[in-house]
């Protein structure tokens, strides 16, 4: 069989994504207990960060740990890809010495490029287009606290950017409306919003957009990379801020979640995180038990959620 890999959500059935959502819950509850679960002993996880991370690196790392097995965490300056080594070679020696790779990147092709070239399993930890291991964990936390997503309206407000692009294909996988509520100019892929057809729906009021929401969620409106433009977007994405007078429009059992890191004050108020139906800390969480799920599906198949 071909190696699989992760690099959006539409690389798995949706049956396949519902598996490792509750595969998730179930490492996480091995994980409360105290139960020694280590089916990657002996498996190691190259970890290639272009980007700075808190979340992604500290899920994937202790993660791999904890299933039983090592990750080792490679910048720039640590591999030859930072001097110029062109990406297949590095994909077709790296996955020689790697059970898995894991990709934190700003251009999509690379991870197109090295997964081409790979042996072994390639997972999406976060590039410009998309963020699914994130949609993962957003998906795991609505089903703890909610059940099943499917036939539910969710709200994205803000910029229709990587964590907006996986929210389209997760709604066309889990079965669930999305309205976009963002300014003229930061849509999210016209790609992705065709191949969703009337899944998804854009517009511009963000009321519009959270009226009837089961799930409201953000994201900084001005992500790495995009430094130079902050004033600009403060300026255009203030009437965006997610707030306890715009959730006062959604559903009464409404959840509300951010990828993080947030900036309080901006693209969400300051005490929203701290509020009853905010979730995020639950989200944040769940990167490492889903990730768990992920990398077992993918290192040692021995568990089929078809």
């Amino acid at each position: 069989m071909s190696v699989r890999h992760f690099l959006s959500m539409m690389d798995f059935t949706p049956q396949e994504l519902v598996g490792l959502i509750r595969r998730g819950s179930e490492l996480k509850d091995l994980r409360d207990r105290g139960v020694l679960f280590e089916p990657l002993k002996n498996r190691v996880l190259g970890m290639i960060f272009e980007k700075a991370s808190t979340r992604t690196r500290l899920s994937f790392e202790a993660g791999m740990i904890q299933l039983g097995g090592q990750a080792i965490f490679l910048s720039p300056r640590d591999t030859q890809l930072g001097r110029g080594e062109p990406i297949a070679d590095s994909a077709k020696v790296m996955s020689r010495m790697l059970d898995a790779v894991m990709i934190r990147t700003f251009a999509h092709d690379t991870l197109t490029e090295f997964a081409a070239n790979s042996r072994v399993p390639v997972i999406n930890g976060l590039s410009d287009d998309l963020h699914p291991c994130q949609l993962l964990a957003d998906m795991q936390t609505y089903h703890e606290h909610r059940g099943s997503i499917a036939g539910k309206t969710v709200a994205w407000i803000g910029d229709g950017n990587n964590m907006c692009n996986s929210y389209i294909e997760a709604a066309q996988q889990f079965d669930f409306q999305l309205r976009v509520a963002c300014p003229e100019g930061y849509e999210p892929s016209a790609t992705l919003l065709a191949q969703a057809g009337d899944r998804v729906q854009v517009m511009r009021d963000p009321h519009q957009a959270v009226a009837g929401a089961h799930l409201v969620c953000t994201d900084v409106w001005a992500s790495m990379g995009q430094e130079d433009e902050t004033a600009a977007r403060l300026a255009l994405f203030r009437p965006y801020q997610v707030n306890r007078a715009l959730l006062a429009g959604a559903a009464e059992d409404v959840l509300f979640m951010h990828c993080l890191p947030a900036h309080r004050g901006e693209e969400i108020s300051e005490d929203l995180l701290d509020q009853p139906f905010s979730v995020a800390w639950d989200q944040a969480e769940n990167r490492l038990h889903v990730q768990k799920a992920l990398l077992e599906f993918l290192v040692e198949p021995a568990y089929h959620y078809a």
